[in-house]
């Protein structure tokens, strides 16, 4: 097993969505930050997202465990093998990741 970079590509902000159902003053998420990088294999790495990891860890486990090598799906997902692009499920501000396989072995 080796561990997986993870990177924040993106926070969005939905404001249509916003305006029509969220509360007043929401804004983009406060926990992940644009070009923040992190390093993961089975358990979710300090400071991230609780929530967020449960959206992506599926990637970040078939990364880990050597999957994607061929892509993802039927290859026609990502561009690049052993890339992952995920999202956590917050119907209002959204937070766009990068996974990718690496080398480093796991601490496991």
């Amino acid at each position: 097993m080796t561990k997986v970079k993870i990177t924040v590509l993106k926070t969005l902000l939905l404001d249509e969505v916003v305006k029509e159902y969220g509360k007043e003053g929401l804004g983009k998420c406060a926990a992940m930050k644009e070009g923040a990088v992190y390093y993961a294999d089975v358990k979710c790495p300090e400071g991230f997202c609780h929530t967020a990891w449960n959206c992506i860890y599926q990637y970040v486990f078939a990364l880990a465990n050597g999957g994607g090598k061929e892509g993802f799906f039927y290859n026609d997902w990502t561009k690049d093998n052993g890339v992952a692009i995920s999202s956590c499920n917050d119907g209002f501000r959204p937070v766009i990741f990068k996974l990718e396989a690496t080398d480093i072995p796991s601490e496991k």
